[in-house]
């Protein structure tokens, strides 16, 4: 049965099986769009969801956090809760305009050294995260502030939908410039070794095109 944060101590772990460390380091170099392409088109988030600076990336197991509309008290209990190199992934019931994270909570992430944030809503204090370093993916900036409902109905470690794309905790989810991709814990390796695959066929195909072949010849197009 899913609890709800009220009936979790402060000090309580919230416990799952996570992707392996040695998994997300070789993910690591992979880009967002190589990772989706070479497990199928899986995984892509909202476009809108989006680097909130340029040097921002992450890669890790997803710590999942499902909060109110315009509040913002499970995203402070998942910065106690998750674990070093967690990637805080959080739905918030599809009301985006409020600011659920900021410049002391991502001062917060660096202490804790979790592996950043991917909110499907708006945080603030745009000018000031990348000076603090903790990565954030958002919709946006949005300066209204949140609520604390300590009654909400909420949980952590739990699954959750953001677009179309279900995020389970301990899945592999990796966040560029381009946007985020999350791969499934399972599918992990494979996913690894095929996006390993797919950048020495493309690295095959832009040596041919410097040759002077054209995409249309190369992709057997001319029919």
């Amino acid at each position: 049965m899913m609890s709800g944060l009220k009936t979790l101590s402060p000090t309580e772990t919230i416990d799952f099986e996570r992707v392996e460390a040695k998994l997300c380091e070789a993910a690591r170099p992979f880009g967002t769009a190589t990772l989706h392409e070479a497990g199928g088109k899986i995984g892509a988030l909202p476009p809108q969801i989006k680097p909130m600076a340029p040097s921002f990336r992450v890669c890790g197991p997803a710590f999942t956090v499902q909060g109110p509309p315009g509040d913002n008290l499970r995203l402070h209990r998942a910065l106690a809760a998750a674990r070093p190199g967690d990637v805080i992934v959080a739905s918030v019931g599809g009301v985006y305009e409020y600011g659920y994270w900021g410049e002391i909570m991502s001062t917060a992430g660096v202490a804790r050294k979790l592996g950043g944030l991917v909110i499907d809503g708006c945080v603030r204090d745009g000018a000031l995260l990348e000076g603090v370093g903790f990565p954030v993916f958002a919709r946006g900036l949005c300066i209204k502030g949140t609520g604390k409902d300590f009654e909400a109905r909420a949980f952590l470690g739990h699954p959750l939908l953001i677009g179309d794309i279900t995020v389970n905790p301990g899945d592999l989810v990796c966040g560029d410039a381009d946007g985020v991709c999350v791969v499934p814990r399972a599918r992990a390796a494979d996913v690894i070794q095929k996006s390993l695959d797919r950048e020495a066929k493309e690295a095959k195909t832009m040596e041919q095109l410097r040759g002077g072949a054209t995409t249309m010849d190369l992709y057997g197009w001319n029919r």
